[in-house]
């Protein structure tokens, strides 16, 4: 997957334990009956942090979600350490947010901290018990065993019908500070815009308050993770938590300005890349699909162009097939919902092999087969559409749809 330069930010190793002051760690407790995969992770912060979530948009919200919320709400946007399993939702239970409760309150136990002070995360199957019972057991063994190398145990605990890591840190500097982003992430389906888009973490060592946090997570997520589709869902347990801890020594953000903005780029960074690393590895893909709308009259009218591509079924089979139908992108921007003029639109398909333009003022245009066929090989392809009605422009990203989808869901439970 390409990762895009920025002045004055430096992509490194670590993830979540990328920013100072972190450590993680990752086990398999028998949640899921593979010993040979981590089924609960936990991050860690030496200093309380500074937080802030974004959340599912289903009317069904796993207990998890319910906990995490409720906790930054009664801690007053401060949180020192995160909980997460793999395997089980820990969702539509009766004893679920008393589950969920449990949890923190062992971490915590364990931690020597409050439970409010944890957020907790669960993704896998909807709809099966939790027990408790598990985490009991193998809490204290987990806290005992983190470490700064941990982040690679904690983001493989994490990951379901995921086929490799999620992980991104960048280091870049405020004020002559030198400061740290990092994250992990998880998902492969159940993937659809308006909420954060599956179980991501990510920490800091930024000065920042938990008002800002939120702030800077929220405008992001909009042209982010709520930006990627993969299969139409949306899952009910999809989470994005931020923990700052002020350990880089900046003066503290609690306003806008330039710190506040080379923070919000750092995020943008991080989430970004895991945005693409989330639609690169969805289910059964084998090609990432990135869509870029410019010259919309506004953000919002290019966010919802690129995402009515971006999640077409019958785009998506096209990309699989390799097949340059760019009908089926017409028919797609045609049925957005915003106001523009199908009429001026322009569309290039595009990959490291080259590009081709199968569209000018809303009609085709005669290119060779031969060059789209070998555009459409590569395994990044780029949707550029220009709407030439204004400067406005945003991204969305997805995946192919294929016949290996069909066969992971249909045996997801297993």
């Amino acid at each position: 997957m390409t990762k895009e330069n920025y002045d004055g930010y430096k992509y490194i190793e670590g993830g979540v334990c990328a920013s100072k002051g972190f450590v993680a760690n990752g086990l398999n407790c028998g949640i899921n009956p593979d010993k040979n995969k981590n089924d609960l992770g936990a991050v860690y912060s030496e200093t309380i942090c500074d937080a802030a979530a974004v959340y599912t948009q289903n009317k069904v919200k796993g207990a998890p979600v319910i906990v995490t919320k409720k906790h930054l709400e009664a801690s007053k946007g401060k949180a020192k350490a995160v909980i997460v399993n793999s395997k089980n939702a820990n969702t539509c239970n009766a004893d679920g947010e008393e589950i969920a409760e449990k949890v923190c309150s062992l971490a915590a136990d364990a931690l020597g901290i409050k439970p409010e002070e944890v957020i907790v995360g669960s993704t896998g199957v909807i709809g099966m018990r939790l027990s408790i019972e598990p985490f009991a057991t193998h809490m204290q063994e987990l806290i005992d065993g983190m470490t700064v190398e941990g982040h690679t145990e904690a983001a493989n605990a994490i990951m379901t019908t995921d086929t490799v890591r999620k992980e991104v840190a960048v280091e870049f500097d405020i004020d002559g500070h030198t400061c740290h982003l990092g994250g992990m992430a998880k998902g492969s389906g159940m993937i659809h815009p308006n909420m954060a888009t599956t179980l991501n973490f990510v920490t800091s060592d930024v000065a920042i308050s938990s008002e800002m946090v939120q702030k800077a997570l929220s405008e992001i997520v909009k042209v982010t993770y709520n930006c990627l589709s993969i299969d139409g869902d949306t899952s009910t347990n999809d989470m994005v938590s931020v923990m700052a801890n002020g350990l880089a020594g900046n003066d503290k953000i609690t306003s806008e300005g330039e710190a506040y903005e080379k923070f919000k780029l750092a995020l943008y960074i991080v989430m970004s890349n895991m945005t693409k690393m989330l639609a690169a590895d969805g289910e059964g893909a084998s090609k990432l699909l990135e869509c870029t709308c410019k010259g919309a009259p506004d953000q919002d009218t290019a966010i919802i162009v690129a995402k009515s591509v971006i999640r077409s079924p019958l785009f998506k089979c096209a990309m699989f097939g390799e097949d340059a139908n760019w009908g089926r992108i017409l028919c797609a921007i045609g049925y957005a919902e915003a106001e523009f003029d199908i009429n001026k639109v322009d569309v290039d398909l595009a990959s490291a092999a080259g590009k081709v333009a199968v569209c000018r003022n809303g009609a085709g245009v005669e290119f060779s087969e031969d060059e789209a066929a070998k555009v459409l090989a590569e395994d990044e392809i780029f949707i550029d559409i220009d709407l030439k009605q204004g400067d406005a422009q945003a991204k969305a990203w997805g995946c192919d749809l294929t016949y290996d989808y069909v066969k992971i869901n249909g045996d997801y439970r297993s």
